[in-house]
């Protein structure tokens, strides 16, 4: 199991980066639905073609499908060699992080770095030769307030999806009918390779989960997200607000419990525990499997 060393706010590392490019090979970097509207402002090109172009499962994940460099791996999309990042002002929290983690444990956020070594001496041991910075130097450097606060709003927005689901297992009488499928479908989703769970939710709830149709506002996250939340509200309210049956709920919880499961995945939460914690929320609410 990786150890994980937590840091304080005045922890002081060798943070300054000695721009060799390393870390831009290779690596994982997901995106919320406003990260990708930064990169495609950055990149003077649309969400939508910033998506289709440069963006997996939907948009939620960076492509790495560049030339080959450190050990070996694949750069960045938009990492362009002897240069760096083509679209460094609009990068995304994971990159203005890096090599730096970040949670939130009972509304406290936590930094920290994977490993009981600092994870850029491997790639790049001259930044010990470099100024030492504060975690709290660093973040002011990397100007990571509004990406954190654009990850925050997405957090919320994530619960208020799987809320959807919830209500409609739980208060329309499908619990009562005695549904046994709701909740194995749940954690179906939560193991889901993210390219599955991004075929089983369908391009018309990806499109408005990662390309909504908003033109304002982009300089201001919890805005933004605030205005994209209204747009999943309303489609949901005009896609379920006359389901049938039983059979039509049953679908309808699972597919936004979907939505919720991928947006997760797009902001580094844990799609499986995520999954198995509102599983177990369901049960305490009468549901069953």
């Amino acid at each position: 199991m990786m150890v994980t060393t937590k840091l304080s706010i005045h922890d002081k590392l060798p943070l300054t980066c000695s721009r060799t490019g390393t870390c831009c090979h290779g690596k994982l970097v997901l995106l919320n639905p406003w990260e990708l509207v930064c990169f495609a402002k950055e990149k003077k090109v649309t969400p939508r073609e910033f998506r289709d172009r440069y963006c997996e499962f939907g948009g939620i994940r960076l492509r790495f499908d560049g030339a080959l460099g450190w050990k070996n791996q694949p750069a960045c999309s938009q990492y362009v060699e002897n240069f760096g990042c083509s679209v460094h002002v609009g990068r995304p929290l994971a990159c203005r992080l890096y090599p730096l983690g970040r949670q939130i444990q009972s509304e406290v956020v936590h930094y920290m770095y994977q490993g009981d070594e600092f994870p850029c001496l491997e790639g790049c041991p001259e930044v010990l030769t470099l100024p030492y910075l504060t975690v709290g130097e660093y973040l002011g450097g990397q100007i990571t307030e509004m990406f954190e606060k654009a990850q925050d709003a997405y957090l919320n927005l994530m619960q208020d999806l799987a809320d959807i689901a919830f209500v409609l297992l739980l208060e329309t009488g499908l619990t009562e009918s005695g549904d046994k499928h709701t909740l194995p479908q749940w954690r179906v989703m939560g193991s889901e390779l993210p390219e599955a769970l991004a075929e089983r939710i369908g391009p018309d709830w990806l499109d408005c989960l990662m390309l909504p149709s908003i033109l304002d506002d982009i300089d201001d996250p919890i805005s933004f997200a605030r205005k994209h939340n209204e747009l999943l509200q309303l489609k949901a309210q005009e896609q379920f607000g006359a389901l049938q049956n039983n059979q039509e709920i049953h679908e309808a919880s699972v597919l936004i419990m979907g939505v919720a499961l991928h947006l997760a995945r797009g902001i580094g939460a844990n799609p499986a525990i995520l999954a198995e914690h509102w599983i177990d929320t369901a049960k305490k609410h009468g549901a069953m499997e």
